[in-house]
C-alpha cells in the first residue's frame, strides 16, 4: 500500500475512534444526569469524575503540546470507562470474577506502552545525551509498569483502610493477582518494544503506534 493509501486509512481509523471514545463520553454524562435524578448523588458524583478522568489524555496532550496517537487514547478511555464505570459502579468486580484481572492485564499494556514511549523519547532527544540499549529501554517500559501498579494497589489499600471501602475485594490474594497480571501486559509490551527497537520491521501494533507518535511530534526528536 502506497503513501497516501495508508494516510487515507489513518484518517478513516483516527475517526473511527474518536467516534468511539465521544459515544464512551456521552453515555457517561447521561449516566450522571440520570443517577441525579434517580436521588444517587454518590453515584452521580463518581460517573461524573470518570468522565473527567476520560479527558485528561486530550487535556495533557494539549498542554505539553504532544499528539497522542488516536489509538492509545481511544484505549485509555475505553479501560476508564471498563474499570470505573462498569466495575465499580455497575458492580462487574463482583458479577464476573474475571473482570479483575482482564482490567489489570489490560493496565499492563496501557502504562507498557506509556512507559516505552517515555524513554524512547528521551533517548532520541538531541540534546540531552542518553543511548539506552533495546534491553534496558524495555526493562524500564516493564519497571514502569509495574511501579505504577504498585503505586494502584497502595491506593486500593488507603482508599479501603480510611473510607471502608472494598477496593482490594479478597486482600492480599487479589493484590497479588492484580500485580501478575499487569506484570504479564507489561512483559508482552516490553518485548515487543525491544523487537521495534532490534529489527524496527513494522509488523506490530507497538510498532505502527510508535511510528504514528513520531510523525506526529516531530519536535520531540529534533
Amino acid at each position: 500500500m502506497n503513501s497516501t493509501g495508508r494516510k487515507k486509512r489513518r484518517s478513516i481509523y483516527a475517526v473511527v475512534h474518536r467516534r468511539i471514545s465521544l459515544l464512551l463520553k456521552l453515555i457517561l454524562t447521561f449516566g450522571a444526569i440520570l443517577l441525579l435524578f434517580q436521588g444517587r448523588y454518590q453515584a452521580s458524583f463518581e460517573v461524573t469524575a470518570i468522565l473527567v478522568i476520560t479527558w485528561l489524555p486530550t487535556l495533557l496532550g494539549n498542554h505539553f503540546k504532544v499528539n497522542i496517537p488516536y489509538e492509545f487514547e481511544s484505549l485509555a478511555v475505553v479501560f476508564v470507562y471498563m474499570a470505573l464505570f462498569m466495575g465499580e459502579v455497575q458492580g462487574y468486580y463482583t458479577r464476573f470474577w474475571w473482570w479483575d484481572a482482564v482490567l489489570h492485564t489490560g493496565s499492563g499494556f496501557l502504562l507498557g506502552i506509556l512507559g516505552f514511549l517515555l524513554v524512547y523519547v528521551l533517548n532520541q532527544k538531541k540534546d540531552i545525551e542518553l543511548d539506552l540499549q533495546p534491553k534496558f529501554v524495555a526493562l524500564f517500559a516493564f519497571m514502569f509498569a509495574m511501579g505504577m501498579g504498585a503505586m494502584w494497589e497502595i491506593f486500593e489499600f488507603g482508599m479501603d483502610q480510611l473510607f471502608g471501602l472494598n477496593m482490594q475485594k479478597s486482600g492480599l490474594v487479589d493484590t497479588m493477582w492484580d500485580l501478575i497480571v499487569d506484570g504479564i501486559g507489561a512483559f508482552t509490551i516490553s518485548l515487543l518494544g525491544w523487537g521495534y527497537l532490534k529489527q524496527n520491521s513494522g509488523g506490530s501494533f507497538l510498532e505502527r503506534w510508535i511510528d504514528s507518535f513520531i510523525d506526529n511530534n516531530p519536535r520531540l526528536f529534533r
